[in-house]
């Protein structure tokens, strides 16, 4: 296996050279490594190392104490990173013999012994057996097989990351409903669909063990999902949790929108709005998809390290952080086709929504995207003035 040395945050990692022309590289290396995700890792190591500040700040713990676990670690680069920039105990697992040796270098040349131990487990069996503080699962392609497990084993935070956005999002609906146990649309706003979805069935994963959940931080980046879950314990957290779960109507006739609460709600089959007959997707998530506190600490972390990615990575939270609580959005570029009308700046229009006594916003979603609390009608009359 031929491999280079490239760096990460302040750890460095021998990861294999793919061939060259391999159709996607990454998963044509003898070890997965995708450097794709380095944004996603860094925005990893700084919303970990907040949240390890807010659980020592709880618990009668040392900081080498905390123990997290990388279950689909390959070369090892996101669990060492935690291990080195964060400084807690972390298992480094992958079921790849040639992994786990990759892991075990790169261990040593971070001098991370003691430190971080890397394991070869099935994953399902590793969270089975062993219980860790912060359970971080990152697989090549969907969650949905271990999420049981892991919410059985992370005793304080779950991060999730999924890539199978085309079952998410309702491109693939057949395989999205295997998966999740859900029917999502595929409409202009598939993305927050698709995280959505995501964290309606970790919702209902940690409920089966009673455990409830804050979203912390969540996002919707290219080709993944990614969600950093706080874990509550206890019925009372669990069925609080679970007043966040539903359903979202559409009307593909008028383009009427709305969230229905609850597990097993009443849902009337034609459009309030204009009688045409409506589609359903869920059981999802329509809670708040983050905290703006810990956002705004994650942007301090993000500003105190040195990272590759800083500036996307900053700009990415400030627009998680600041976009409203409302399920769905938006797309100004949709509605305006619809309309034959010019799209404005999208800050032009969200202005334009606040001076008629709206809340609006933009989403981290697209450029295009908007939240607001605006009737569709109301917005419609508004494109049209400007």
């Amino acid at each position: 296996m031929i491999c280079k040395i490239i760096t990460e945050g302040t750890t460095k990692v021998s990861v294999p050279v793919p061939p060259r022309d391999a159709a996607f590289p990454p998963s044509a290396a003898p070890v997965f490594y995708n450097p794709e995700m380095e944004l996603n890792r860094d925005i990893n190591v700084a919303a970990t190392a907040v949240f390890v500040e807010r659980l020592l700040g709880k618990k009668d713990l040392q900081r080498e104490e905390v123990r997290y676990l990388d279950a689909f670690s390959a070369s090892g680069i996101r669990g060492l990173r935690v291990a080195g920039e964060v400084g807690v105990r972390a298992t480094l697992n992958d079921w790849s013999p040639e992994a786990v040796e990759l892991i075990q270098e790169n261990i040593k040349l971070n001098g991370l012994e003691g430190r971080a131990e890397a394991t070869r487990k099935n994953a399902n069996v590793l969270l089975h057996e062993q219980k860790f503080h912060i359970v971080d699962i990152d697989p090549f392609g969907t969650p949905s097989p271990f999420l049981d497990a892991a919410s059985m084993s992370a005793y304080n935070l779950l991060s999730v990351t999924a890539t199978d956005t085309a079952p998410l999002c309702g491109a693939h609906l057949n395989s999205g409903i295997r998966k999740y146990a859900a029917v999502p649309l595929n409409k202009e706003y598939h993305s927050e669909m698709g995280m959505r979805v995501l964290l309606g069935a970790c919702a209902r994963e940690l409920a089966k063990h009673e455990k409830g959940m804050v979203p912390l931080l969540s996002h919707a980046t290219r080709h993944y999902v990614r969600s950093y879950l706080e874990i509550r314990h206890g019925a009372q957290q669990t069925d609080r949790t679970l007043k966040s779960m539903g359903f979202f109507v559409h009307c593909p006739k008028c383009g009427f929108r709305a969230p229905v609460y609850g597990l097993a709600p009443h849902i009337a089959r034609e459009c309030p709005a204009c009688g045409g007959i409506t589609q359903v997707a869920g059981p999802l998530w329509l809670g708040p998809l983050r905290e703006t506190g810990f956002c705004d600490e994650v942007l301090a972390e993000l500003e105190s390290r040195p990272l590759n990615t800083k500036e996307k990575a900053q700009k990415l939270v400030t627009f998680c952080r600041d976009e409203l609580d409302i399920p769905m959005f938006y797309d100004q570029h949709v509605i305006c086709k619809e309309l034959g009308a010019s799209a404005t700046g999208i800050e032009i229009l969200i202005e334009a929504l606040r001076a008629r006594g709206y809340e609006a916003s933009r989403t981290h979603f697209s450029g295009t995207s908007f939240k607001t609390d605006a009737p569709l009608a109301e917005i419609k009359e508004i494109i049209r003035t400007l």
